[in-house]
């Protein structure tokens, strides 16, 4: 069984051309699918996407890595020139170490940072569902999974680390003198905007708000800070209010426009405006940034920020490298073994097969009458004529090579000495 991976994040591709191929929860079950009906085999199939990359796992008898490449090129809409050019694909143990490490947070923007592994989670419970995961890429999954707990259990990896959100709040810092007196806006309510949140509360803001298209999740959220709930479609008139904005939705569209940020300045009369943007695709224009009283960032523009504490990481790194290692060894001896599984199983058939025509002749002497010492006998050179039968006639051919490596087998199989 053949393992790969393609896939494409924050160190091969811009932020633009990782939107292409950003997925939303509610498209991961007919990609899966899509991408199963154009590949040979239908192989199993599993998709990550976060706004930091966008991932696809499979397993069949033959890697078909370049046609999942052209497939997924095609669904977002480039050539596969293009993204052969700003993409990794890795077979078999190299792919298997890099979902390792994934999950342990060894290939994230923010070194040890923890959500990549409920985000992976996510995605092999959505590939459950979807029918696409079978037993390799399950097996392979669940041990990426224990591989991740090690790794956050024997290694400092985590503690070294500034998460994207206690990132934004260290920007906020820099650009306000008193984070009490500024006015915070979230738009969205999921997980990174949960983060956010909680980061900026720990600062006591003047206020804080939270729009949402869905009001009942934008209260929940709100009611943890104390924050206020606005509609996502009053965004436009009251942008100007908050000195602070931090978006992260699934918004396949921006929904900070230029316009709206350039008419928010006036009436702010040119104030500054502290902007975040999480989202993969982008949340708010691009076009925003060029604007003198705007401080937009991006998640590659908070790459350089969360580089700290490195002599105390690389010492963490080194050990956590080394349990991924002993992962990935453990689960390419699980799928070695699997190759021989159909030949155990022929094998116990053959047996079963023959014990029980030997049983059934036995039967049949002892219900005539026969001694059953000598039934017993019978019925243990029956057996053993058969299991032998193969190595005699192996070792009575006429052909001296054939010979040879049956006496080779025999040597192996029945005469060595227990160990």
């Amino acid at each position: 069984m053949a393992v790969w991976a393609l896939g494409i994040n924050h160190t091969t591709a811009p932020l633009d051309l990782r939107g292409r191929f950003a997925f939303a929860v509610d498209q991961i079950t007919p990609t899966l699918h899509a991408l199963r009906s154009a590949l040979s085999r239908q192989p199993e199939a599993a998709l990550i996407s976060t706004c930091n990359r966008t991932e696809i796992y499979c397993a069949c008898e033959q890697p078909q890595l370049q046609h999942t490449l052209d497939w997924l090129a095609h669904s977002g809409g480039v050539s596969p020139e293009v993204l052969r050019a700003h993409s990794y694909t890795l077979t078999d143990g190299l792919a298997a170490r890099h979902a390792f490490r994934v999950a342990s947070g060894l290939d994230s923007m923010v070194l040890g940072e923890p959500q990549i592994l409920g985000q992976i989670k996510d995605a092999v419970r959505a590939a459950e569902a979807a029918g696409s995961l079978g037993t390799t890429l399950s097996q392979m999954f669940q041990r990426s999974f224990a591989v991740a707990k090690e790794v956050r259990t024997s290694t400092e990896i985590g503690a070294h680390s500034i998460s994207m959100a206690a990132a934004a709040v260290r920007l906020a810092s820099q650009l306000f003198e008193n984070l009490n007196e500024v006015k915070v806006l979230f738009v969205g309510a999921g997980e990174m905007i949960d983060l956010c949140a909680t980061h900026f509360a720990a600062k006591s803001p003047k206020s804080m708000v939270i729009a949402n298209r869905t009001l009942s999740r934008g209260e929940e959220l709100a009611s943890k800070f104390g924050a206020e709930v606005m509609c996502l479609a009053d965004l436009p008139d009251r942008l100007h209010e908050f000195d602070a904005v931090v978006s992260c939705t699934a918004s396949t569209l921006p929904l900070i426009g230029l316009g709206s940020v350039e008419r928010a300045l006036k009436k702010r009369r040119r104030r500054p405006m502290f902007m975040v943007d999480l989202a993969v695709p982008r949340d708010i224009e691009i076009e925003v940034k060029e604007l003198e009283d705007v401080y937009l960032y991006t998640v590659d523009d908070l790459a350089g920020v969360v580089q700290t504490a490195q002599a105390n990481r690389q010492a963490a790194v080194a050990q956590a490298e080394a349990i991924v290692d002993a992962g990935v060894q453990s689960f390419l001896h699980w799928v070695d073994q699997r190759s021989t599984v159909p030949l155990i199983q022929a094998l116990n058939a053959q047996a079963d097969a023959w014990r029980n025509a030997e049983m059934a002749r036995a039967r049949k002497l002892l219900l005539k009458g026969e001694d059953i010492d000598s039934v017993l006998e019978a019925l243990s050179k029956g057996i053993t004529q058969k299991m032998l039968h193969g190595a005699m006639a192996e070792l009575r051919a006429g052909d001296s090579a054939a010979r040879e490596r049956a006496s080779a087998a025999v040597q192996h199989f029945f005469l060595r000495k227990e160990r």
